[in-house]
């Protein structure tokens, strides 16, 4: 079967990889005559880091999603003697059209306070519904509904899909009071992710590994999307994070992994990219020889490795917390959205939750110094869930493959 694929990407941020990357694994397993075609908003770079035989890549940038391939699917659906062509000359459309299914990976989409993302929410499922292709939602944090234009976009949109897959109680709860029935709870896909012998050899040529011979190592992954909260507020950000880093060093007197999670190399754009972020965090931090920051783009895989060898984990990019949790590593999360306290949530994890604008420098501190200290408990805790976790994450497996076979 055909499977499109849009809101995920291979490079960029790594979370979007590793949705991407573990829908391909996994559906593939169980449809070995799978073929993947995704409509990336970077097709340069996803063609250029795509490892992937069955997967081919198309052009969705912005101004070719918004505008080209959705008028398209709409003369597509208003005139049929032209479906040929249209599809002959455009190869985001004809992937579309020739899509058992579309699965939409958008990692939060449909969501208060977000409007400038609304435009690409809606554009990213209007040609498929166009075309009548029929869509999953992979597991996402949507929610809440209660700003008008939100609202009646979600609720004009959202009944449509074929399936829609919750990614923790708040946005299943957000789901179930808009009234949409077609929501199955979740967890989200990049839980199942595999990382092969072949992803630690190349963790192992980007960095080396003696760094975290002594077992106790902190990770820590900022966000370019919380400096700009943080900065609009007039804080330092970046002051913040390296403060953070010299007391974990210094007080604490342990090695620190500083994570750039999204990373796009060759460009100093912020959007999807922590790599300018980090060098700046690391260029203000004390002990520069007791912090590890690799100003490279690594794959999803690789840096799931990684962060799997650190004793503990600050989170402050989603999928930096799944990898940690996948990886079984105490994790606090200093956050933006219910989508970080939803998934701490199964696994009984909710206190290590943090807002970022109550989230004082004392108070982080001390939270870090507490994870630390319990952080074998902690490690328990995360080993009991997460079996129960990456099943549920699995289930919308089959799912898919259920729509797609209509």
């Amino acid at each position: 079967m055909r499977y499109a694929v849009i809101g995920s990407a291979l490079s960029g941020n790594k979370g979007a990889a590793a949705m991407l990357e573990s829908a391909v694994q996994q559906i593939s397993a169980r449809d070995p005559q799978a073929h993947f075609v995704l409509l990336s908003m970077y097709p340069r770079s996803d063609a250029q880091q795509n490892v992937y035989p069955n997967m081919t890549v198309v052009d969705a940038s912005p101004i070719q999603l918004g505008v080209v391939i959705n008028s398209a699917a709409l003369l597509h659906r208003l005139l049929p003697p032209l479906r040929a062509t249209l599809e002959g000359a455009v190869p985001g459309l004809r992937a579309v059209v020739g899509a058992d299914v579309l699965l939409d990976q958008g990692g939060i989409t449909f969501v208060d306070g977000r409007g400038k993302f609304l435009i690409y929410n809606v554009a990213s499922i209007l040609p498929a519904l166009f075309v009548r292709t029929p869509v999953v939602k992979c597991a996402q944090a949507m929610g809440p509904f209660r700003e008008p234009l939100n609202r009646f976009a979600a609720k004009l949109l959202l009944p449509r899909m074929a399936a829609i897959v919750s990614r923790g109680a708040v946005t299943h709860e957000h789901l179930v009071e808009l009234g949409v029935p077609n929501v199955t709870a979740g967890a989200d896909l990049a839980f199942t992710l595999d990382v092969t012998e072949h992803d630690v050899e190349a963790a192992r040529a980007a960095v080396d590994e003696s760094f975290f011979a002594s077992g106790d190592v902190v990770g820590v992954s900022p966000s370019a999307v919380l400096r700009k909260s943080a900065e609009a507020r007039g804080e330092d950000y970046v002051g913040e994070v390296a403060a953070l880093l010299d007391h974990v060093t210094g007080e604490l007197g342990r090695p620190v992994f500083l994570v750039a999670h999204s990373a796009r190399a060759h460009t100093d754009k912020a959007h999807n990219n922590d790599l300018p972020l980090c060098r700046e965090i690391y260029a203000r931090v004390q002990h520069k020889d007791r912090v590890l920051f690799v100003d490279d783009e690594l794959s999803s895989q690789a840096l799931r490795h990684l962060i799997g060898l650190c004793d503990v984990f600050v989170a402050s990019r989603f999928h930096a917390m799944v990898s940690s949790l996948a990886m079984g590593v105490p994790t606090l999360v200093i956050g933006w959205s219910h989508k970080y306290r939803e998934v701490l949530d199964m696994f009984g994890l909710a206190e290590w939750a943090l807002k970022h604008e109550d989230a004082t420098e004392d108070g982080v501190r001390a939270r870090v110094t507490e994870l630390v200290d319990q952080r074998d408990a902690v490690r328990v805790q995360v080993a009991e869930s997460l079996p129960a976790v990456r099943a549920k994450a699995l289930e919308q497996v089959d799912l898919i493959l259920q729509v797609a076979r209509g």
